[in-house]
């Protein structure tokens, strides 16, 4: 499994970005957004499952983040409106290709390597 993210940059509050991940696999897999910001654990933000029905979002960021996929099933984004200082940090696309629920953190296994969103007042 191999994971690109993409998009990242210097954004005023209030505004959007739209960040991806490229996944090259064979496997089907579930995708979540991870953020981390300096001094902080590692956060999930958002998780889209294969079959793409339920996606799940952390309370901080639900009604203004969105996750969605390609139809070749290959790109991920993750859609971030209303931004806000607080949501600066450092986002992950991450994969797990079991069938546990999508939430499940600890089975998110393959990683790619961070872009980094900064949010300035």
């Amino acid at each position: 499994v191999q994971l690109q993210a993409s998009g990242g940059g210097l954004v005023q509050v209030g505004e959007s970005l739209r960040i991806s991940c490229a996944v090259r696999t064979t496997l089907a897999y579930d995708t979540a957004w991870f953020r981390q910001a300096p001094g902080k654990e590692r956060e999930l933000v958002a998780a889209f499952p294969w079959r793409g029905d339920r996606p799940w979002y952390a309370e901080s960021v639900r009604g203004r983040f969105t996750v969605s996929r390609n139809s070749a099933k290959d790109t991920v984004w993750l859609r971030m409106n209303s931004l806000k200082s607080e949501d600066t940090a450092t986002y992950y696309c991450a994969v797990k290709t079991d069938s546990a629920p999508i939430y499940r953190i600890s089975n998110y296994i393959y990683w790619g390597q961070g872009t980094q969103v900064t949010v300035s007042s």
